[in-house]
């Protein structure tokens, strides 16, 4: 959703805005986004991650309340209905589905329909083999943001795709506390994530970089594109990352739930900030 809003917002900025493509975007992006989640639970209840050393909540299938079969059916409804409000998107924008524009999108949607599922799911999925933070940074971030960019404008701005990352880095921030939080139990598993591989001092320095980053690119956007200092406001947001990245590097385990939570929502928050302050 925050690459959704951003993306909007500055097609907005640009003199280019439809609300049905907005809607329709949004509902894509959670469709995709509960896809993702019920195919994770699949796929680590195939692998035995879920478990009862997960420090996690405690999920649908490993407490017996859904069956497998419960969940895959669940798949297949969330892979329907990304397809379904996906190519509703691509008419509402292009007025066709078969125009130049509307293929590629329809292909992206269609990767970001796999990637959703093979995250953990077979056994030549990604997330065990620790690329799913670059997943998340591409679909999250550059894509999404991009993607309905350019879906309001029929254009792509390079710089776009300052903000795309800022949003992809902070979409990884979120992925790494998580798997901060998991990190004992993923390694007894066979999970091999990027903390996993690095250690959990190592992962917290990469959690600085991704919010460093994101920051940076946020910050260089504007520097290039600010009329006056308005365009600055949301770096109001900043003093609660820097409270974030200090209980980050204090806290491990159960206690980073907190921070899995607050991560998520001041993305959200400050995708909506730095819209509208770019946009005054």
């Amino acid at each position: 959703m925050s690459g959704i809003l951003t993306g909007s917002f500055l097609a907005y900025g640009s003199g280019h805005f439809h609300v049905g493509v907005f809607v329709l975007a949004m509902l894509t992006t959670v469709f995709l986004q509960i896809l993702s989640n019920v195919s994770n639970e699949y796929g680590d209840a195939q692998h035995g991650t879920d478990n009862a050393r997960r420090v996690g909540p405690i999920r649908s299938i490993q407490s017996g309340v859904l069956s497998a079969n419960d969940v895959k059916r669940m798949i297949v409804l969330f892979v329907l209905l990304p397809a379904i409000t996906g190519s509703c998107l691509v008419k509402a924008s292009f007025g066709t589905l078969w125009s130049a524009g509307g293929l590629t999108m329809l292909a992206l949607g269609a990767l970001a329909i796999v990637a959703a599922i093979k995250y953990t799911v077979g056994k030549s999925n990604y997330g065990y083999k620790g690329w799913g933070d670059l997943a998340v940074f591409v679909f999250f971030g550059l894509v999404s943001t991009a993607g309905v960019y350019y879906l309001g404008t029929y254009t792509i701005d390079p710089a776009i795709f300052l903000p795309a990352s800022g949003i992809g880095l902070l979409s990884v921030g979120v992925l790494n506390v998580n798997n901060i939080r998991d990190r004992i139990n993923d390694k007894e598993c066979g999970k091999n994530t990027v903390v996993v591989k690095i250690g959990e001092k190592g992962a917290k320095v990469y959690h600085f970089g991704l919010i460093a980053g994101a920051w940076l690119c946020f910050m260089i956007y504007t520097a290039f594109h600010a009329v006056s200092l308005w365009n600055w406001m949301y770096l109001l947001m900043l003093p609660l990352f820097i409270l974030h990245l200090v209980a980050v590097f204090r806290f491990s385990g159960r206690q980073l739930d907190v921070q899995l939570r607050n991560l998520s929502i001041m993305t959200l928050l400050l995708a909506m900030l730095f819209g509208i302050s770019q946009i005054i």
